[in-house]
């Protein structure tokens, strides 16, 4: 399969969402609802079932947690290098400084699994496992640095993390899953990836940011060129398998995910602005992923 090909139905799947909402009509109310039913339900379900399908290895986990922290870090240290360089307003870099670091897991998911099938699926789920905690505490704590401890306890009670945890406790300790609770997980899981990224299309908006473009610059930058770069270094400076290295650098290649908005505009912070931000980083994905994906192909 070609690149091309590979990361296209992914892409029409958010062109179907944004024709949906902004041709079609459908309500804000309805992607709201099926957004809900994606974090809490569908989702957790992906992960859960992603991580049971193929035998985890402890060392091999610790060196994926190991990768996973090395990428997050290296993002969020970006992030912030924007504020010495850069200096912008306050409260528009914590807005949008997530987009530096924030990852879509729907399309992850879901190009992991048709890069490497099964075993890319379950190794990309590790990582976004990892990474879904480190990505809301620098997100959070960068917008109100006074509610740290509401912050571990959203954490400790985020879905994707409860799934995950479980999922790797079944997968190393040999927990059996009954047939047919794993074809319901199966099943659940097929629907959150297409109904996830119809939820994106549907978010996409380019109104709005003026005034900084040198911002937004900086964090797409980050995102999309400078942290695949220093994937591909960690990647190799971890002695990664060839399948590994190739998640971990298609992960770091992923576009900023629509919650980054929802938190911006729930904290008070420029939800707008991010909103534009997450909207240029999907469509500029549409380029860069393939590229990436290319120098991947080639370890």
């Amino acid at each position: 399969m070609s690149i091309i090909q590979l990361v296209l139905p992914d892409f029409l799947l958010i062109a179907l969402g944004w024709a949906l909402f902004h041709k079609l009509k459908f309500s804000s109310e309805f992607f709201r609802g099926a957004e809900q039913l994606v974090y809490f339900v569908l989702f957790p379900a992906l992960l859960f079932h992603s991580i049971t399908q193929t035998p985890l290895s402890l060392s091999g986990t610790y060196t994926l947690l190991q990768a996973t922290m090395a990428v997050m870090a290296f993002g969020v240290a970006m992030a912030w290098l924007a504020v010495p360089t850069l200096r912008p307003d306050p409260i528009a870099h914590a807005s949008v400084a997530q987009c530096a670091y924030r990852f879509n897991t729907f399309m992850g998911l879901s190009l992991a699994g048709g890069l490497a099938g099964a075993s890319g699926q379950t190794i990309m789920a590790v990582i976004v496992g990892f990474a879904v905690p480190i990505s809301n505490v620098a997100a959070v704590h960068a917008l109100a640095r006074q509610n740290g401890g509401k912050i571990f306890k959203e954490i400790l009670r985020n879905p994707f993390i409860i799934a995950t945890i479980l999922a790797l406790l079944c997968n190393i300790l040999g927990v059996p899953i009954p047939k047919p609770v794993d074809t319901v997980l199966g099943r659940l899981g097929a629907c959150a990836i297409a109904i996830g990224l119809m939820c994106v299309g549907a978010t996409l908006s380019l109104n709005g940011g003026k005034g900084a473009a040198r911002l937004m610059t900086w964090m797409l930058a980050v995102r999309l060129l400078l942290t695949p770069v220093a994937a591909i270094a960690i990647g190799w400076a971890l002695e990664l398998s060839v399948v590994e290295r190739q998640i971990l650098l298609l992960f770091s290649a992923l576009p900023t995910a629509s919650s980054a908005y929802v938190l911006a505009a729930r904290m008070g912070g420029n939800g707008q602005m991010v909103a534009v931000t997450m909207s240029l980083g999907t469509l500029l994905s549409a380029l860069t992923i393939p590229f990436w994906l290319m120098i991947g192909a080639n370890p």
